[in-house]
């Protein structure tokens, strides 16, 4: 099997899966090269310069993609990369495992373009790896041609050493990229800029992406402790410790869950309603609504709910189910 990854939340996802797996090889689609410091792969992608940087994506995953060395193709997520690689895995005729299939806002917009691609990826998959019962039902409302099973969410096998840390202290954790708040990013960072003065007791902690287009709004944050991006264990560290979470990220929203930690999810809409049901979430579809959404939550920010996600066991399940199928 040729597992496909490119980013550091795509590696967080697989990783688990290769702990448990004996026959892979794996392919480095190159979006976050720093990740090849501690990871050896059997194959590399390289991405070409173009100002259409989802076209090039696409492009170079399309007509580098490795020679028959694999019966199977596993891709993860909703990026471009991910799409490419189940596109060419498509024409090869191989089999295509989907991991965290099932995903949906049903809206092109939020979050694009990820939900495109993820609509695309199952359609052509012929298993579909699903972290919920609602993922699983939303492809079978859309009869896709692949099995759906419901596994979990493999990077919750990440977090287990980490459970029994938790605390409430306070600090705020934010994190803001996602390419659909570009447009009003100076706008979140004012609302959030102003939570912290009016609240001097809290640290408000925010590991700054390095994307330009939130790059460029950094001086708006005169009372936000801002950092440079965090390894993913130091993460954890902080969000196992802080009292709320306000961030745009997928990840953070399946992980906030894990660690019973509230999240005001700076969106329109999540592909991850389950934890609005359980009270992980909070949806703030823009920037004039967070003062409200923070105010009835920072002195409201306790929670004891299962995880909608997973127990931190997918890997296993899904080692278990490759043998069966």
């Amino acid at each position: 099997m040729l597992l496909c990854f490119g980013t550091r939340p795509e590696w967080l996802k697989i990783k688990p899966l290769i702990k448990v797996l004996d026959n892979y090889q794996l392919l480095f689609t190159g979006q976050h090269p720093d990740l090849l410091k501690d990871i050896k792969v059997d194959y590399q992608i390289t991405i070409k310069d173009n100002p259409n940087r989802l076209d090039q994506l696409i492009s170079d995953c399309l007509l580098q993609f490795p020679k028959d060395d694999f019966d199977s193709v596993l891709v993860q997520g909703d990026t471009a990369s991910a799409f490419a690689c189940a596109v060419a895995a498509f024409n090869r005729k191989k089999k295509i495992y989907y991991l965290e299939a099932g995903l949906r806002s049903y809206n092109l917009d939020h979050p694009y373009p990820e939900e495109g691609y993820r609509q695309m990826i199952a359609r052509i998959s012929d298993v579909n790896l699903c972290p919920t019962e609602l993922s699983k039902q939303n492809l079978i409302n859309e009869k896709v041609n692949g099995k759906s099973y419901v596994v979990g969410n493999t990077v919750l096998d990440n977090l287990i050493e980490y459970k029994d840390k938790c605390d409430y202290t306070n600090k705020v954790l934010v994190t803001m990229h996602r390419r659909e708040n570009h447009h009003w990013m100076d706008k979140w960072f004012k609302e959030i800029n102003n939570l912290a003065i009016k609240h001097p007791e809290i640290e408000f902690i925010l590991p700054l992406h390095p994307n330009p287009n939130v790059q460029k709004h950094k001086h708006l944050l005169t009372h936000i402790n801002i950092i440079d991006p965090l390894s993913h264990p130091e993460l954890l560290n902080l969000l196992v410790e802080c009292k709320l979470v306000i961030s745009d990220s997928g990840g953070l929203q399946e992980e906030g869950s894990f660690f019973n930690k509230k999240v005001i999810v700076c969106r329109k809409t999540t592909e991850r309603p389950e934890a609005i049901k359980t009270g992980h979430l909070y949806l703030c579809p823009s920037p004039n609504k967070l003062k409200i959404k923070f105010g009835s939550l920072i002195d409201n920010y306790y929670i004891n709910e299962i995880c909608p996600y997973g127990d931190g066991k997918s890997s296993l399940k899904i080692e278990n189910l490759l043998k069966t199928i």
